[in-house]
């Protein structure tokens, strides 16, 4: 039963397709879908072992983009016309007003070289403990952000406002002798100079700032979330790493790792559940209520 048969030009049968195999295959195809999409709890050493390789690969591909410097220059004097047309050229009045405060400017040196790494690492653990059910779709954000960042670095490399020509942009790293700046000083050998479109200073920041104010239950913790990447911003251009451009650039880079995982999990990862069970031999997850 269940199987069909057809006869050909010569009069032959042959067996047809069966529908219930069809069916068969189409629900065990639905069911791995189901499982590759039901949140789980993610496991220490594999977390650890990914978010390595993760920023190794991304910080190699970064630096492997060749430093198209004419190229470079030509865009950011592009991106400095176009914010002069718009009246939003105020990148130099900050970098030159905030470096006249020594104790302030050395202070955004060292947000913008630690904070980046810190508070983006302090939220994925963060996540890891109080939100394992939200872990994976919260990383897969993120780890979709910095992915097409990397195409935006290759397709338009681009000059930080410090490294223009003709301007008066100050290099605050190189002027104060403070470590900020992987592309400053003893250590601009070791990074892309050119790779400043689009900002994941702002796209993790931002990142960081929208899952603390959606997840956490303090106030206080919450505003805090929306101020970082508020503060992030004024650092990038008073420090003179980048247009203000760059980081509507970091936005958009955001809003594309969020689409990617809305789409992957029919849901914003802030509104799948927040713990899940264990594993159980032979049976799929089991979803737990949406919110706490």
């Amino acid at each position: 039963m269940g199987e069909t048969t057809v006869t050909t030009l010569d009069g032959r049968q042959q067996a047809g397709p069966t529908p219930v195999a069809d069916e068969s295959a189409g629900r065990a195809g639905q069911n791995l879908l189901r499982r590759l999409r039901a949140p789980k709890r993610p496991r220490l050493w594999f977390e650890i072992l990914l978010i390595a390789v993760s920023y190794w690969t991304y910080s190699l591909i970064r630096n492997a983009v060749p430093e198209q410097k004419a190229e470079a220059l030509r865009n950011a004097d592009w991106i400095w016309k176009v914010e002069h047309n718009l009246g939003l050229a105020f990148e130099e009045s900050v970098n030159r007003a905030v470096n006249s405060v020594t104790w302030l400017i050395v202070g955004m040196n060292y947000y913008y070289a630690t904070l980046h790494f810190i508070i983006t690492l302090g939220v994925l653990v963060w996540l890891f403990r109080s939100h394992p059910g939200r872990y994976a779709a919260t990383r897969m954000v993120l780890f979709a952000t910095t992915g097409v960042a990397l195409v935006g670095y290759y397709l338009y490399p681009l000059a930080p406002p410090r490294l223009m020509n003709g301007n008066d942009f100050i290099d605050t790293v190189v002027v104060h002798q403070t470590w900020g700046s992987m592309a400053s000083g003893d250590l601009k050998n070791m990074s892309n100079q050119y790779a400043a479109m689009p900002s994941m200073h702002i796209g993790w920041s931002l990142w960081c700032g929208l899952t603390i104010f959606a997840l956490a239950s303090v106030p206080w913790v919450r505003v805090l979330g929306l101020l970082y990447p508020t503060t992030t911003l004024v650092v990038i251009v008073a420090t003179a790493n980048h247009f203000w451009l760059d980081a509507v650039g970091g936005m958009l880079c955001l809003a594309f790792g969020y689409t990617v995982a809305r789409v992957w999990y029919g849901v914003l990862p802030y509104g799948l559940p927040r713990l899940v069970p264990a594993p159980t031999r032979g049976r799929e997850p089991q979803l737990l209520p949406t919110r706490t």
